[in-house]
């Protein structure tokens, strides 16, 4: 197994961090693990694209026919100075 050490690191963040840990009753460096663990693995899950993420979840629903409206003739460029 790797390892890595962060330099550098806000005494903030550390702190939240070390509260973090002890609510899941574990130490900072298991918390770090898991939470590097869980973020590069919803990264894979993302589709590319904001669309694709729409037809993700209404796919179950059975889609939607919505009815496209007639078209009218395009109407003349009004005349200005007359």
């Amino acid at each position: 197994m790797a390892s890595i050490t962060i330099r550098n690191l806000d005494d903030g963040l550390k702190q939240r961090l070390r509260l973090r840990a002890a609510t899941h009753g574990r130490s900072m460096e298991d918390e770090a693990r898991d939470i590097l663990r869980s973020t590069l693995s919803a990264e894979g899950r993302r589709p590319g694209n904001l669309a694709e993420t729409i037809r993700q979840r209404v796919a179950a629903l059975g889609g939607v026919e919505l009815e496209i409206a007639p078209r009218e003739p395009i109407r003349q460029a009004p005349v200005l100075g007359e």
